[in-house]
């Protein structure tokens, strides 16, 4: 690795990370919140709101990394320091930090996070909604999933209007927006190009996913997944962790209900809806009005 890509300091295998597609004297420039200077992608532990990470994080750099990572996670925080700073997947590493350089017009004068993107929200959660991925330059650039784009402005307005989040939208990590009793994961943490991870990276980010449940499974009472997508990775993630489970996966659609146990015996109910990408929402496939519904019966739910 050329030295000048090497953090100073760095104690980890081949440093924090290298720079890809690296331009030259790239400039430092404002968070749109916090004024603090950021290069692009953002450097571990330099003080982005919500970074757990620091310089000195593990990094994994193979999908056995990643399981060994994950698996010895001892609770949220750490986990969230070694999922955003993953190396796994040559392929979402290299777009990821192309288009933190390159950047989208409307956001040059920006930084970009440029990292895998971790769950957040409450740490103790009754509900864990499930999505995809984080949006190339939406969770991409702020650092935080659904933060900052359109399909972020359908979900965090349908929470806030169910009580389980303070504000009607989000655009930056620092806003103040926080989830009440909710958290929200991804099952794929790096934006990929075409919204499309292949199978062998959706595999490899997996571990992440399998022990951000186990974390919050103590609490959990229901799991939201936002698409075919999350709705296959979050029965997979329930088959792995040994959760009682329908032989056969169930069928997606929206509005779909099923029942599972944790290995205690504890009840969870598992919600479909369809993801709120604007693909769906422009053309009505989905409307406010199914996702409130969707929500009130989840709500419903852990009253019950």
């Amino acid at each position: 690795m050329p030295p000048e890509a090497r953090r100073p300091g760095s104690s980890g295998v081949d440093g924090w990370f290298v720079l890809t597609f690296r331009r030259e004297n790239a400039p430092v420039l404002p968070h749109p919140v916090t004024g603090a200077l950021f290069a692009s992608p953002v450097p571990p532990g330099t003080g982005w709101p919500t970074d757990r990470a620091t310089d000195r994080t593990p990094v994994a750099r193979s999908r056995d990394d990643a399981h060994r990572l994950a698996a010895s996670a001892p609770d949220l925080a750490e986990l969230d320091a070694r999922v955003s700073v993953c190396r796994a997947c040559p392929r979402l590493v290299a777009w990821r930090e192309e288009v933190a350089v390159a950047k989208r017009r409307a956001y040059a004068d920006q930084p970009y996070w440029g990292r895998p993107v971790t769950g957040w929200g409450d740490e103790r959660p009754w509900l864990l909604v499930v999505g995809l991925a984080p949006a190339v330059h939406g969770g991409n650039r702020t650092g935080r999933v659904f933060t900052g784009d359109r399909s972020g402005d359908w979900i965090f307005a349908a929470l806030h209007r169910a009580g389980l989040a303070t504000r009607a939208t989000s655009e930056q990590a620092g806003d103040g927006q926080q989830l009440l009793g909710a958290r929200i994961a991804a099952a794929v943490h790096c934006a990929p190009p075409g919204n499309r991870p292949e199978p062998g990276e959706r595999d490899s980010c997996a571990p992440w996913l399998d022990r951000e449940v186990t974390l919050v499974a103590p609490t959990l009472r229901a799991v939201l997944a936002l698409g075919a997508f999350a709705w296959d990775a979050t029965f997979g993630c329930l088959r792995r962790l040994g959760w009682g489970v329908p032989a056969r996966r169930p069928v997606f659609g929206h509005g779909a209900q099923v029942a599972v146990r944790q290995p205690d015996g504890v009840a969870v109910q598992v919600f479909a809806s369809y993801h709120v990408s604007q693909q769906n929402t422009f053309t009505g496939r989905l409307t406010q009005g199914m996702l409130d519904d969707v929500l009130g019966t989840v709500r419903r739910c852990r009253g019950s």
